[in-house]
């Protein structure tokens, strides 16, 4: 809320002056006339308004109402009203007081933008609007038509916000992503190579123990070979005592290996 102070009259003001009553410009005596309802009446209205106070109404000669400047009270007291009344209504109703005419008549012109809070109303919760010259209550349907405007600009305003946020955090997302992506990739490259090698050495191991089972076998059908030519011999009574005393050698040495064998595979596996 400021206040300006000018020694004439401002073109503004004349412009003003020129015009009657309507839904841009109300004239008033005196600043106590000024009620919360017309203050709220032109922050409810499309374009706004001005009050011009110190005014009188005429009616010129070719029968149209104009604005006669009879000058008021400009001091601190009447500026405070103004402003008290405008911090009243709810929300608080933004006006810009400008001091005009100082050398002669001083005059008060209230400026009031286009609220971007609508609706407003006065303390007692009455909701205005500026039209034909008059204030006017707003009708429910009209209050309905600007709280669904008014709520849907701050949903607007509050989506496009937690879109922008989101963005950044996506984007955030997505680097740290990519970051633990690579490490990942890195990770499973190692253990790759890691399993290719274990799988090498299980291969080998398998190829050895094959090997071994092999021989071991083999050996264990000679001896049994042996051991059925031995009894068979026996049983018929054919050879003589150094021709099986050289067969359970034989059969004594093979047996001798497998067991070897087995013993080193468990120490092996120990």
């Amino acid at each position: 809320m400021m206040t300006k102070e000018y020694r004439g009259i401002t073109g503004r003001t004349r412009r003003l002056l020129q015009m009657p009553e309507g839904v841009n410009v109300d004239f008033k005596r005196e600043a106590c006339a000024v009620h919360a309802s017309d203050l709220v009446a032109f922050a409810n209205a499309a374009t706004g308004g001005t009050l011009l106070i110190g005014i009188d109404e005429y009616t010129s000669s070719d029968g149209v109402q104009r604005g006669q400047v009879v000058g008021c009270d400009v001091d601190d007291g009447a500026r405070l009203s103004l402003i008290n009344k405008a911090t009243g209504c709810y929300p608080n109703v933004e006006v810009e007081i400008f001091i005009e005419n100082l050398g002669a008549k001083p005059i008060l012109r209230v400026e009031i933008p286009a609220g971007v809070a609508k609706p407003y109303c006065t303390p007692s919760g009455q909701y205005a609007m500026r039209a034909d010259g008059r204030n006017r209550a707003i009708y429910p349907e009209e209050l309905l038509s600007i709280f669904m405007d008014r709520e849907g600009e701050q949903f607007l305003s509050r989506f496009r916000n937690a879109v922008f946020r989101l963005e950044h955090q996506v984007g955030g997302i997505s680097q740290s992503i990519n970051d633990g992506l690579m490490q990942v990739s890195q990770h499973i490259h190692d253990l790759d190579d890691q399993l290719k090698r274990t799988f090498s050495r299980i291969d080998q191991l398998t190829d050895s123990s094959k090997k071994r089972s092999r021989n071991m076998l083999q050996t264990l059908r000679d001896s049994q070979e042996s051991i059925g030519n031995l009894e068979r011999l026996l049983s018929e009574g054919n050879g003589n005592q150094q021709r099986y005393q050289i067969m359970l050698r034989e059969v004594e040495d093979k047996l001798g290996g497998l067991l070897e064998n087995m013993t080193g595979d468990s120490t092996a596996d120990n």
